[in-house]
């Protein structure tokens, strides 16, 4: 019998949370002083160009929130440990929940304080990536897009050379991924543009759209970690 695929691994909620982390990505680099809530690749990079040109108090915006990035890959981690134990909600609705509280959290700090909003975004975008991994049993990130892309030009070949319909079903999943992130992102600079601070409350509703998604009858038999 076919075992039923829980709600956290439909696409739906796939395309809702990369929806969010593409806005997040273009909130912090648009309104929180050019930095990555998401990618923390770029945070590195210009925390060493920073550092390089000896403008410390400059590097610390980065630093920052790449510490706080590792905090939130351990405190998803340890939460999922907890709810395994405690089973009230699914631990990756305890997640969501984390976030959305963050995310509004992070709104409300002003431009001053931009920093302290960047720590609270790279720690919820940290636990979003660390906790939904696969959708439609397929390994994939909604926080970041340069493994998205790889896999996806992948299996596009594979297809292209076997005509495997498994691969070329593989690789438009990547893709249309991708594109999600890029409408998010897109949406994320024009609304932080428009609305300013308070934007991010957005992606928030987006996050809670995703955490009512996992209330679904599949999702509740499903307690099981991947």
């Amino acid at each position: 019998m076919q075992q039923k695929r829980q709600m956290s691994e439909s696409m739906i909620l796939g395309i809702v949370l990369t929806l969010a982390g593409g806005f997040q990505d273009a909130y912090s680099y648009n309104g929180r002083g050019g930095v990555f809530a998401n990618a923390q690749t770029g945070n590195i990079v210009l925390l060493g160009q920073n550092l390089a040109m000896g403008r410390w108090e400059t590097a610390l915006h980065y630093l920052f929130p790449l510490l706080s990035f590792l905090l939130g890959v351990f405190a998803a981690e340890w939460i999922r440990s907890l709810c395994e134990r405690v089973r009230v909600l699914h631990w990756r609705q305890v997640i969501l929940l984390g976030e959305i509280i963050l995310l509004v959290f992070a709104g409300l700090f002003p431009d001053t304080m931009a920093t302290f909003a960047n720590v609270l975004l790279s720690f919820a975008c940290a636990m979003q990536v660390e906790s939904f991994r696969k959708f439609r049993g397929i390994p994939c990130a909604t926080t970041m897009c340069i493994g998205n892309m790889r896999s996806a030009t992948e299996h596009l070949y594979h297809y292209l050379r076997t005509h495997d319909p498994e691969q070329k079903r593989r690789s438009i999943h990547y893709y249309v991924i991708i594109l999600v992130f890029a409408v998010g992102a897109a949406l994320g600079a024009v609304l932080t543009i428009a609305l300013g601070r308070g934007a991010i409350w957005i992606a928030a509703v987006l996050l809670l759209i995703g955490f009512l998604l996992m209330f679904s009858k599949g999702e509740q038999e499903a307690q099981e970690a991947l």
